[in-house]
């Protein structure tokens, strides 16, 4: 495959990859019209989310697997497709049972698009510049694309209403499945001839949805409620099966070795904290630019918009010239470092916050600390990698940030919620109460952001590599170029 073809390629599944993450965000600008126009109590319109999170963060492992047995294209365009068709009929539906039941089928087709995508990159880009490069793009798509669906999703529901925040996958969907015919090779598995393991299959998908079932309602059941311990105890006995099955089966799901990585390990660990921290900025702060400062939907998009330049910049163009010029590990911890320290300043935030003063700041120290740490982390997670494990360890990395994900916003949640509850019964007012509630959550957030950092400088254990210049890696990119 020549190197604009590559390229090309690869702009195709980061298209597919851009649709997907978008969707867990986009969705949420929609939700107030859905609940009026279908009848959503406030309870039920939470499955409008949740059994997308719910299929999608059970389905990942499996995805990947499936993936490695029958060839990162084929299960690459089921997924895509799967996606596309459930985007139609979620834009059409008139009941909650259709929307529901779509936004699952949604959630299936993006776990198993996702967790083959992220493998046929590293199989099209085998040289340590070219990779560097595109995982710097896939980190500003997985960062970017949330806020992006913030301002997007205003955009469209104000304009079209709230069906096109689902139709608008179509046409980017076909895109992506006719051009990925055209630019990818097809392949054999490659791990082909080694049957599926159903046993491990079976219960890592129903402790992982079972555990993320917990956590999405943990705030509205209770965390030490019946429900919710009952169910993370039978994830957990589950899980436990797991293991047990793996440990005996001659061809397991997935190998336990595989968790002997220390790398790849330690990246899942901090692909949790990362992802809660990030949650913490997505979703509260938006909270507190709307019922705070009191933001429309397309001035909160507006207010991203700072943050989401600069980490395109970043994570397009520099990142990786940062992680050839100094290896992996600086460019990681200083870019959760910095990450940290935005979330950090958002605690600050005042009632009457203006937002040049108060915001902006944060917003451009996130986006920069997002857009120079995703490419390394992306990278380290995945190097170590034997090829016929790339699908399983892709669906590994990416459970880590969906669990991370699911888990830090309910941890933030509650965080906001208890103090904001403590603050209302001593007598302030709501505004200042959901302040309080929303700093707390914050902190928490940069606490999450700099354990992530501190882990990546202490614990990764990566053989130090000559550094390339500035004028080398361009060098370099040229000579690829010319192949």
């Amino acid at each position: 495959m020549t190197t604009d073809r590559r390229w090309l390629a690869f702009m195709v599944l980061t298209l597919g990859s851009f649709m997907i993450v978008l969707d867990t965000t986009i969705t949420n600008v929609a939700l107030p019209s859905i609940r009026a126009d279908l009848g959503f109590t406030a309870t039920s319109l939470a499955w409008v989310v949740n059994a997308y999170m719910l299929f999608f963060g059970g389905f990942l492992l499996l995805g990947g697997r499936l993936g490695d047995l029958y060839g990162h294209r084929r299960l690459f365009l089921i997924g895509i497709g799967l996606f596309t068709v459930a985007s139609l009929l979620a834009g059409l539906a008139s009941s909650q049972a259709v929307l529901i039941a779509a936004r699952a089928a949604q959630g299936l087709g993006g776990a198993i698009a996702s967790a083959t995508g992220l493998s046929l990159m590293m199989t099209i880009f085998t040289a340590q510049a070219d990779r560097a490069k595109a995982m710097g793009v896939v980190g500003f798509v997985s960062a970017g694309g949330g806020s992006v669906g913030v301002l997007l999703g205003g955009i469209l529901v104000s304009t079209f209403g709230w069906h096109s925040v689902f139709l608008v996958n179509i046409p980017v969907g076909i895109a992506v499945c006719v051009l990925s015919l055209r630019l990818i090779d097809a392949a054999r598995g490659v791990a082909s001839g080694t049957s599926l393991d159903y046993g491990g299959a079976i219960t890592v998908t129903a402790s992982v949805m079972i555990a993320v079932y917990a956590i999405v309602n943990g705030n509205e059941a209770g965390w030490t409620s019946p429900q919710t311990l009952g169910l993370l105890g039978l994830a957990a006995t589950i899980f436990a099966s797991f293991i047990a099955i793996e440990s005996r089966t001659r061809a397991p799901l997935m190998p336990l070795g595989l968790f002997r990585q220390r790398n790849l390990s330690i990246a899942n660990v901090m692909g949790v904290l990362w992802a809660a921290a990030m949650f913490a900025w997505f979703f509260l702060s938006a909270l507190y630019l709307q019922l705070v400062l009191g933001y429309s939907p397309l001035q909160v998009g507006l207010a991203f918009l700072p943050g989401n330049l600069v980490m395109a910049v970043f994570s397009v163009s520099i990142s990786a010239k940062l992680v050839m010029r100094f290896g992996i590990k600086p460019p990681l911890g200083t870019g959760l470092a910095l990450a940290g320290l935005g979330l950090a300043l958002l605690v600050r935030a005042p009632i009457d916050g203006n937002y040049l003063v108060d915001v902006f700041p944060s917003m451009v120290l996130l986006g920069l600390g997002a857009g120079i740490a995703f490419n390394p982390m992306l990278l380290v997670a995945m190097t170590d990698v034997r090829p016929e494990q790339s699908g399983l360890a892709s669906g590994l990395v990416n459970t880590s940030f969906m669990l991370g994900g699911a888990l830090g916003l309910a941890i933030l949640a509650s965080v906001a919620a208890a103090t904001t509850n403590a603050s209302l019964g001593s007598g302030v007012t709501t505004v200042v109460a959901l302040t309080d509630g929303y700093h707390a959550a914050f902190a928490f957030g940069a606490i999450f952001a700099l354990g992530a950092a501190l882990l990546g400088v202490r614990a990764l254990r990566i053989a130090p590599q000559p550094a390339i210049a500035p004028q080398e890696f361009e060098t370099t990119e040229y000579a690829a170029a010319a192949d």
